[in-house]
């Protein structure tokens, strides 16, 4: 395979990854809140998520969209319905107290804490892990990038199974450098948050950028 169809599919990857949306602005209320080490199950399960994506819209996805449109309408419905959960959690979250969320939740105040341990940090893992996974594969902007991008690099012939193996390992890795980066920056602006009215302003604007994302979503429907 030439050198230049898997650096096109890393920088196409990079593309979609790194700009601002809704797992990135998660990503990056998890590193304020909790730390860099903290956020990597969002991380994790965002990226993994994003690697099914991909090879759900290679394997005949498209196909299925176009036999049952309503699943095409209804699809940014649900994304939308869950993204406004998230903000309104992050809005409401009170410095220095829980949000109601499960542990692990990427929202709340920066309290200096111990990480978990034992049973409380493998319900912390598996709730950033879900929350990680379920915020990309409602993100309607994941699929339209996923779905373009095979349209792109996976043709139809004896290749295909290849280039989309390729695909999908290349997109789950960007995925994981760039929502690894949303995170370090939310954990690098930590040590600004430390009065809780910053605390507060950081969680309103982080929700002000879900709904922005929302409505550009619903908008560009």
């Amino acid at each position: 395979m030439e050198n230049a169809v898997w650096m096109s599919m890393v920088l196409f990857a990079l593309a979609g990854a790194i700009s601002p949306g809704p797992v990135n602005v998660m990503a990056s209320a998890a590193g304020a809140a909790q730390g860099f080490v903290q956020a990597m199950p969002l991380v994790l399960g965002a990226s993994l998520s994003y690697g099914a994506v991909v090879w759900l819209a290679g394997s005949g996805l498209q196909i299925s969209l176009v036999a049952h449109p309503q699943l095409a309408r209804l699809a940014p419905l649900a994304g939308a319905a869950y993204l406004l959960l998230l903000a309104w959690r992050i809005a409401t979250a009170p410095p220095g107290a829980p949000t109601g969320a499960p542990t692990g939740a990427p929202t709340g105040a920066l309290a200096e804490e111990a990480p978990p341990r034992g049973a409380s940090a493998l319900r912390a893992w598996t709730h950033g892990l879900l929350q990680g996974a379920l915020t990309q594969g409602l993100n309607p902007k994941a699929w339209l990038v996923a779905l373009s991008g095979v349209g792109l690099f996976v043709p139809s012939g004896p290749e295909g199974a290849l280039r989309l193996q390729l695909f999908c390992a290349i997109s789950l890795l960007v995925c994981w450098l760039s929502v690894s980066t949303w995170a370090a920056l939310g954990m690098w602006i930590r040590r600004w948050l430390a009065r809780p009215a910053y605390q507060r302003g950081f969680n309103q604007l982080l929700a002000a950028l879900l709904l922005l994302t929302i409505y550009g979503m619903l908008a560009g429907g």
